[in-house]
Parts: C-alpha cells; structure tokens; sequence
C-alpha cells in the first residue's frame, strides 16, 4: 500500500494538467475562504490578532507540534512535557492556560467539550495541512465553541491547490526523533475536483526518561468547485502512543537527574485516536451575499494504562480477601481508563454587503457524548473480580449552540464602527457524585450573552488606531461538576475585555503596540478547599485582572538583514483570596488569607526576537531568542513555588535549490537551545503542613516550604542542546 502511494504521488503531476481562467480561480479561492472569515478579524477589526501563513508555518515545520509553531507570536509560553517539542505540549497566551483558549479548524470547534483543552498530541503533523493560523488575543471576535478566555486560534486548512504536486518530507534529530511524511494533490481536473492527501509518522524518545511518542497521521481533502459554490470534505485521523511522563521531576532531582521518570512500569503508556469530519459548502448567493453552512463529526477512542501498587479492593469495588484468620485489604494491579467521545454538529454563516455595511449572522449547534470507564487487566489478587473488571463507569451529554451578528460600519472614509453580538446556551448533562458519594445524573444550564463593541481610525496611510471593548462568559469544565453537589458547584466565570491599539505601517517598519486591561469576575482558581465531597476542585474569586501592552515589529534593516520580534510587559493579579492547606497530623485544614498576589503560570515579561540574515536568494540564517520571566507554580506568589525566568536561544539555516529531477528542496537545520541552558517551562504543587514529617526518608516529590509546612511538586524541565534537521523535495 505504501509503495502504491509512493507510486501515484510521482505520478501525478505528470499525467494530470488544470486550466482556468485567473479571475474565475481568484474568485473561486476567495469563496473558498468563507468558510472561516466570518470569525476571523479583519485589516479594519478592532482587536489584537496575529496572522501566521503558510511560509511562516513551514519554516519551522520539524516535527514539532503546534504550540511550537506559534511559540514566537506574542504573550506565548510553550510548554513540553517530555521535553523535546513532541508529545504532550501545550501554550498558555497572557497567561491563560489552553482551557481558555478557544480553538477552531476551519470555524469548527476543535476545544474538548467536557476538560475544554485542545490535545495536540491527538493531531501529529497537522501543520502541514495548515494553510493559515489567526491568533486573536483577548476576548477576540465571536467564535464556535467555549469561550475565549485569553485568546482564540483559528486555523485553517490548505487552500485551493490548482496544479499537481506531490511533497516529501522527512526529519532527524536529537532523541532519535524521526519525521516521515508524504504530501500529494491532483491539482484541478476538468476545473472541478481537487484531491490532497498527506500520511505522517512521527517518533522519538523524549528528552525525559522513557517519554517516548509514537504518532501517526492522515490527512484527505477533496473539493468541487461550481460556478458560483464551493464543496469541500476533509477527512484527518491521528493516533499517538506516549509514554507517559506527567509526574514533572521532583525538584532536588532538577540539578542532579533532570530526566528523570518516575514511571518504570513497561506499558505506562496512552493510547488515543482521533478522527475528524467535516463537510464544506460555501456559495456566492448574490454579488453581495455569501453564504457557508459546515457540518462535522469527531469520534475519539483511547485509555492510559497505569501500574498501582497497594490499591484497596474497596475503592475497585471489590471485596476483601479472607484467608483463614487473616484478610488481605489491598493488591497491586494495572488499569486501563478509557474515553470514547463523540462531538458533531453544524455551523453556518451569512455575509452580506450593502453600501457602507458589512453584516455577518452565523452560529452554531454542536452534541457531545462521552463516556468514561476503568477496566482492571490484571491483579496481584483478583479477588471477586471477572477478566477485564469494569470498577467505574458514567456519560455526559453536552449541547452547545450559538448565535452572532457582527456588524461592520464605514462610518467615513477613515473611521469604521463594529459591533458584534452573541448568545450562547449550554446544556450540560453528566454522572457527579451525590452526598452518599455513588453516581448520580446531574444537570446544568448556561445562557450567556457576549457583547463587543469598538472602531478602527485611519489617521493617514502609514497610521491607524482602534479601541474595543468586550464581554465573555465561560461555564467551569468536568472535574468542577463532577467533583462537586449542587450545594458546592461553581459558577461561571465573567471577563470584560478593553484593547487599545497603534499600528504603523510602512515600506521598512511594521509596529503594533496594544494596550488591555482585562478584569475577571468570579474567575475559577485551585485553592487547596475540600468540597462537601471530598474533593479538592476550583473555587470562583471574586476579583481578579490581566493588564499590560503588547509590542510586535518587524523592520527591514537592509537587503540581508530583517528583524522581527515582540515584547509582552503585564500585570496579573487577584485582588483576594483564602488558600486552604491540609494538615496531616489533624486531619483538618488551615487557612491563609492572600491579597494583591500574582495569578499563577503568568510572567510579567515575555519576548520573541529573530534576525534574518540572507546570504543570497537560496541561503539564510535565523537567530532566534525567547526569553519568559518569573512565574509562580500557584497563586500565593511565594518564592517557595516559582518558576525562574529563562532565555533560550535557537539557529536556523535554510538552503533551497531545485534540479532536473525535482520542481524544488529545502534543506533546514535547526540547533536548538545552543547555550545548553537549564530551565522549566511548567510544574504542578500540593501543599500541605504536618510536624510529624521525616523529609529524610519521605517522597522525593516532597520538599520543605519556608512558610511552614512542605510542598509535594513536580517540574517539567525542558531539553538542553539539541539539534533538527530536515529534508523537503517537492517534485
């Protein structure tokens, strides 16, 4: 099957030619676009946004997963769990963890319904099939899906690809990291169909010990094209087995066994695969209407196995085993927990133009279904327990749908008025725990309604200036329903979002600098409280704010060298708050009173810096910089729980040449880290106080805390010195 594919790709773009006529294909591509620019911002939309394209995206397109790709745009923190860029990674935006940040792909919904977070580890190689990415800072403009907490990324798929083609890509590197790929596309045949595939492999070993990924890739588009429509269908699957490595590294290990792991189990792994659906069709209606209506499906299957040792039979639901006159309480085992889920829905659009307006009405109604269940696969003792013993089980359904009108005025030749408003309602159902702490069906439902406002000036045709204003609400994720009653649930969370903006534009220079303030109301933070059943889950604060300014440019300093870069300074606080530590020794907790402390995960300072050097039209060099300052681990803004700011610096060479024998080739190689820096990037903690404590003898996860007590924590240290290289052939 490989060798066909192999075959067909070389194939291709010999036998099968495309011919249009240029207008009829510009207009046929800007059609295509309408399937997401009714959430994207405009050259005119008051808010902060960054765009990525396609160049920019290959560039550093080595295997690693997103969050990396867009890890130089503004206000971004990456984080790795294993390390390398491959796995389990992540990006917090202004300090906003991924739960907060909205995610679509092609104006779908691609945030988990239930957790809310994006796992990019579920997508290998997706950035090769990404044509474009907007990276809306802020509330942002209305999106599909959970709220937009501190951002919103928009990604959209390859564009209309006219001419045959087909690309290979592969990558080493350090960590026995591996990258294979295989692109191809059939171009435009008798001017209606295209075709494109790509198949990706992705491995390595991690920078942590045994935090290995193993991760495979599909990726099909076909389109049709009509005269005045069209229809597009995307078909793409991931599948990954990771090693797991969510421990982090206890912190006396960080400067003496920095890859350590403290999972030795052989198969301590996750498995999961994704598959996502979707169906395009956009049509010209009229020469000042266009309308857009997708619909899509995803199924998720997968489990993490685990190795637990002296686990009560009680707490698997099975029964103590008594043999004569004594009884066994506990046994060591291995379980598997599984998550089958499945998301579907539809999304639309209407643009319409008349005169000096612009209006765009669209939505959403998406179902989620999920179940969750553990399954016991062997047992030192098994007492009463079958093969494959099921020791829980529960469902959720999720409805969530939306509705927006965004409204864009040209009020004169330099001034444009926007609005935007929109109603969300989510209806959530699920299995919590009741008061006797046994499964019990809850249900709870949001109506939010989201309002922005704001207007773009031209000041004259190298300056403009914006100002907005925004509001939005977010419902708490599954672990704040289902680790709570009715008595202790939380709230929502309510953000009002301000963004002030300057550009300046010119031949040489690109500036933008931003200004916002956003104050949260009732914002869900982890507090250390046990709820009323038992559990230790996000409590609402009332006050809490993000504010500062954003500075992106770009300057050409001469034929060779060009500069571009940002600086985020911010200031990130909750004005008060109560934490709640355990105490071992009583049983009870103690309670400490916090005011005017810095949210947790959030550096006051971040920067990007990369200087492009061209030798000459096939040859260039990049020096690329990223510094993130302090962060504390929790929001006490102890020194006890902080993270210490770090500056990384990475090289880039990039060589194109073409022959006779393929259409193009880049070789890139990538040093990364060239100062062998030791740093983290992320940590979780738990706190707690007890006097009986021997730190000599204790978890090596334990250390002592100058404010009395001790702190169990695990660090996420990120690779020292290492190194990528690539090789793409486009025939």
């Amino acid at each position: 099957m490989k060798n066909l594919i192999c075959c067909i790709s070389l194939i291709l773009p010999f036998i099968l030619k495309s011919q249009e006529s240029n207008d009829s294909i510009k207009f046929k591509q800007q059609l295509n676009e309408v399937n997401i620019n009714a959430l994207r911002a405009g050259e005119k939309t008051p808010v902060s946004f960054t765009n990525i394209s396609k160049e920019q995206i290959s560039k550093s397109n080595l295997g690693q997963d997103l969050p990396y790709i867009i890890s130089m745009t503004p206000s971004v923190v990456t984080t790795s769990d294993a390390g390398a860029g491959i796995g389990y990674t992540g990006f917090r935006i202004r300090g906003s963890d991924p739960t907060r940040i909205n995610v679509t792909i092609n104006g779908i919904p691609l945030n988990d319904s239930e957790s809310q977070g994006v796992w990019w580890v579920n997508m290998p190689d997706f950035s090769s099939s990404i044509d474009n990415i907007q990276i809306q800072r802020g509330v942002g403009t209305s999106t599909n899906g959970s709220g937009a907490f501190g951002a919103s990324v928009n990604l959209q798929t390859n564009g209309l690809k006219l001419t045959p083609y087909s690309v290979t890509s592969s990558t080493i590197g350090s960590y026995n990291t591996l990258k294979n790929n295989i692109e191809f596309g059939t171009g435009l045949i008798n001017n209606n169909f295209i075709i494109d595939t790509r198949i990706s492999r992705i491995s390595s070993d991690g920078y942590i010990d045994r935090a290995s990924a193993n991760l495979k890739s599909i990726y099909l588009e076909g389109t049709y094209l009509g005269e005045k429509s069209v229809l597009k269908a995307l078909i793409f699957s991931g599948q990954e087995l990771t090693y797991q490595a969510w421990n982090g590294v206890p912190l006396n290990y960080l400067d003496t066994n920095r890859t350590f792991n403290s999972y030795t189990y052989e198969n301590e792994v996750d498995n999961y695969q994704q598959t996502h659906y979707q169906l395009h069709y956009s049509k010209q209606a009229s020469k000042s209407t266009k309308l857009k209506i997708a619909y899509h499906y995803t199924h998720g299957e997968g489990y993490y196995e685990q190795e637990k040792l002296s686990q009560k039979f009680n707490d698997y639901g099975l029964e103590n085993i008594i043999i004569s006159a004594d009884t066994i309480f506990t046994t060591n085992l291995v379980r598997r927990k599984w998550l089958k889920n499945d998301f579907g829905g539809i999304t639309y659009s209407i643009d319409h133009n008349f005169k000096s307006t612009n209006l765009i009405f669209g939505g959403s109604y998406n179902k989620y279904s999920g179940q969750h269940y553990g399954n016991i696969i062997w047992a030192q003792y098994s007492s009463n327990g079958a093969i494959n013993h099921q020791y829980y089980w529960n469902r959720a359904e999720k409805y969530d749908q939306n509705m927006y009108l965004k409204f864009n005025y040209n009020y004169s030749a330099k001034t444009n008025i926007y609005a935007d408003f929109q109603t969300r309602k989510v209806d959530y159902t699920f299995e919590g725990k009741d008061e006797n702490n046994n499964a019990a069906e809850q249900n709870v439902i949001f109506n939010f309604y989201n309002p922005k406002i704001g207007f773009f000036h031209t000041i004259n045709k190298n300056q403009s200036f914006y100002m907005s204003y925004a509001v939005a609400n977010r419902e708490p994720n599954r672990n704040d329903f289902v680790e709570s009653s009715p008595k202790s649930r939380p709230i929502h969370e309510t953000l009002y979002d301000t963004e002030i903006g300057y550009k300046y534009l010119s031949p040489k220079l690109n500036l933008s600098v931003n200004l916002y303030q956003m104050n949260y109301d009732n914002q869900l933070v982890l507090t250390g409280q046990i709820n009323d059943v038992g559990a230790n889950t996000r409590q609402n604060i009332a006050k809490s704010f993000r504010k500062g300014i954003e500075i992106e440019a770009n300057y050409k300093i001469n034929t060779k060298i060009a500069w571009s870069g940002n600086i985020s300074f911010s200031e990130n606080k909750i004005i008060e708050h109560t934490a709640y530590i355990d105490n071992w020794d009583t049983g009870d907790q103690e309670i400490i009173d916090y005011k005017n402390t810095d949210i947790a995960f959030s550096p006051s300072r971040v920067y990007s810096s990369v200087v492009n050097y061209k030798f000459d039209k096939n040859t260039e060099l990049d020096f690329i910089s990223k510094f993130v300052g302090e962060q504390y681990i929790d929001n006490t803004s102890s020194k006890d729980r902080m993270l210490n700011n770090y500056l990384v610096n990475n090289i880039r060479f990039t060589y194109f040449w073409n022959n006779k024998i393929f259409k193009s080739a880049k070789f890139t190689f990538q040093a990364n880290n060239i100062f062998d820096l030791q740093y983290v990037s992320n940590a979780w903690i738990y706190r707690f106080i007890s006097e009986n404590w021997d730190p000599r003898d204790s978890d090596p996860y334990v250390n002592a805390d100058s404010q009395r007590g001790y702190n169990m924590a695990g660090y996420f240290p990120e690779a020292t010195r290492n190194y990528l290289a690539g090789l793409t052939i486009e025939f």
